[in-house]
């Protein structure tokens, strides 16, 4: 089966007024439909770079993509944003870490949802209003025609999650990015969250590239895992061998890291 999604040795760039600076380096990985692949690191160290690359949203003034990355087949890096604007929201899709910042404020839900369907479908303003509704009741959101009526302010962070995630799978894109999705949220609202994308990979297939720096995140839905560190990929894995045997030590130490209910010495329970 081959992957939906492929980055080939992508390099990437940005130019600055004391010279050039390296973000990613020889950057290679894929995705196979259906899957969830979780890719891991500290801050900084190029994950959210290499989504962008992936959906040509850099500033190309002032950045350089070397390599190559296909969606289905299709060349994406120096494609016209004319054209890249066509692919986003309906062959690949994003769902942003902070769900506030991916809505503009002074639009309701309904305009900003319809429009996204409408700009990429010829469906009409009722047809799409109704694929809408559908879609939200498939999340789990309640009253969805009600809902559409709200500006984005009215929604909590975990609802506004649920939209944007709403959003993203309407079209059945073969790719979701899905950058930080629980970072902003309470437990509860993560625990949805990962659910519905467990979800929606079940339902339609779609392939996920599922990042985060939370490893219990990463352990919940990602099928396979890269680990990267400085702008490298230091290790690849299924996620079983990745917990169980990791192999580099800077995986090793990211494991480690990982927070438990009981300290070396004592239980917390017995501190409360």
């Amino acid at each position: 089966m081959e992957d939906i999604l492929k980055v080939k040795d992508l390099h990437v760039q940005v130019r600055t007024n004391e010279g050039s600076a390296t973000l990613v380096q020889a950057i290679s990985f894929g995705i196979k439909k259906g899957k969830i692949l979780g890719l891991v690191g500290e801050s900084g160290c190029g994950k959210t770079v290499t989504s962008m690359s992936i959906l040509q949203l850099h500033d190309m003034k002032n950045v350089d993509i070397r390599g190559s990355i296909t969606l289905q087949g299709r060349e994406l890096n120096g494609l016209a944003n004319k054209e890249m604007r066509k692919i986003r929201g309906k062959d690949i899709a994003f769902i942003m870490q902070n769900p506030m910042n991916a809505f503009t404020p002074v639009f309701t839900i309904g305009h900003q949802f319809i429009e996204t369907i409408q700009s990429h479908t010829g469906l009409n303003k009722k047809q799409a209003k109704e694929l809408a509704i559908g879609v939200m009741e498939s999340v789990n959101l309640p009253d969805p025609a009600k809902l559409l009526k709200n500006y984005p302010f009215q929604l909590s962070g975990g609802m506004l999650q649920r939209v944007m995630i709403a959003i993203a799978a309407c079209l059945e894109p073969a790719v979701i990015i899905a950058d930080e999705p629980t970072t902003a949220l309470d437990l509860h609202s993560q625990s949805l969250v990962l659910h519905l994308l467990d979800k929606i990979r079940s339902e339609y297939g779609t392939s996920i590239l599922l990042i985060s720096h939370d490893l219990g995140v990463i352990s919940e839905l990602a099928d396979d895992v890269i680990v990267m560190r400085n702008g490298r990929i230091v290790e690849t894995a299924n996620v079983f061998e990745l917990f169980d045997k990791p192999q580099h030590e800077y995986t090793k130490k990211l494991l480690k890291t990982r927070p438990t209910l009981y300290s070396q010495k004592q239980p917390y329970t017995n501190m409360l």
